[in-house]
């Protein structure tokens, strides 16, 4: 069994025989002679989908769940149910919109390198790649006046997703985007 100390973001572990994802972990070192670093971890239910949030020591076990991960491509979406295509057998498998919320904004249709997570033939949830490559759909223009700080402006990607980029990017580029914080990376 992992220790909390040992855990990091995507681990999917048991919490009162749930399986649950870790979303964030934040690390405090409290300033006492002796005293162990506190982790404050948030974990999200694959089943119910709600936050749990656990302050506990680094020699906290957590059991592991089993499950296999298996590499599936995102084909299209339909009235709030979104179809997938295991890469391996070429079966098909839908989600609803509900089940997968927090990546429905990095998802393009015909889009490759994402994973599956099941458990006893049940997909929990899906998995995406640490950063995605999007277009930009419109974003405000940009001022051609010589700044001393990096100024950002609002862009809409092809997803719907909004996010600040610097001043120099224009539509119709493609972005690389950090799923984890939904933030610019760079031009892809």
């Amino acid at each position: 069994m992992p220790k909390a100390g040992e855990l990091k973001s995507g681990d999917v572990v048991a919490i009162n025989n749930v399986p649950c994802i870790l979303e964030d972990v934040k690390v405090s070192t409290p300033s006492a002679r002796g005293a162990s670093s506190i982790y404050q971890l948030r974990f999200r239910n694959l089943i119910t989908k709600a936050k749990i949030d656990q302050r506990v020591k680094g020699e906290e076990p957590f059991p592991r769940i089993d499950f296999e991960k298996r590499n599936i491509q995102y084909l299209y979406h339909e009235q709030g149910v979104y179809t997938f295509m295991d890469s391996e057998d070429f079966s098909q498998f839908e989600l609803l919109k509900e089940d997968i919320e927090t990546h429905i904004d990095f998802l393009t249709e015909d889009m490759d390198n994402l994973f599956a997570l099941v458990s006893n033939g049940k997909i929990l949830t899906i998995e995406l790649p640490p950063s995605v490559a999007l277009k930009v759909a419109s974003c405000d223009p940009s001022m051609r006046a010589a700044s001393v700080t990096a100024r950002t402006k609002n862009a809409i990607l092809e997803t719907g997703l909004h996010v600040q980029v610097p001043e120099y990017i224009e539509s119709d580029e493609v972005l690389r985007i950090d799923t984890r914080t939904g933030k610019f990376m760079s031009r892809a």
